[in-house]
């Protein structure tokens, strides 16, 4: 069963690229005291992740700030630096490019993808999620292989 909007996040961490390297980042900590938009991605440097679901986040920055979005932090089941690449490769120094390399976070919140068959193993379902002070207050998830809800114009919309 995945997470719930009413749901406090689970306990765990995740990677980010510090100035000295890369840092695990307390799940607890992070969220604490703060509304915070959360997307996750199949895959970085993926076609749909890539072209527009990142892209998005990254034009929009300012507009959920402007409605009172603390942070903007990007998911993805790829090791940071991967992530920290990625993130450099699509300017998005306005996003936290969160790395959950073995999947541990993402599976806690039962919102794993098993694309095995594909030779990708276990990434994560594409979603956002607002949470405000570690709660989930909404979650758009899209079915598997779609883009629709999880888009930042589509979140924006609605916040």
């Amino acid at each position: 069963m995945s997470i719930q909007i009413g749901d406090m996040l689970p306990l765990g961490q995740f990677q980010v690229m510090g100035e000295s390297g890369p840092e695990f980042i307390n799940v607890t900590e992070f969220f604490s005291s703060k509304r915070v938009i959360v997307f996750a991605v199949p895959g970085a440097f993926t076609p749909t992740c890539s072209v527009s679901h990142l892209p998005g986040f990254v034009a929009h920055a300012n507009a959920f700030k402007e409605k009172g979005v603390d942070d903007i932090v990007c998911l993805s089941v790829n090791d940071v630096f991967v992530m920290d690449a990625w993130g450099k490769a699509n300017n998005a120094e306005n996003i936290v490019m969160a790395a959950d390399g073995l999947a541990e976070l993402t599976k806690s919140m039962g919102l794993e993808l098993d694309i095995s068959a594909a030779k990708m193993g276990i990434r994560s379902r594409r979603y956002a999620m607002l949470v405000d002070n570690g709660i989930v207050t909404q979650l758009w998830l899209d079915e598997p292989g779609e883009f629709n809800v999880s888009s930042a114009e589509y979140v924006l919309s609605l916040i």
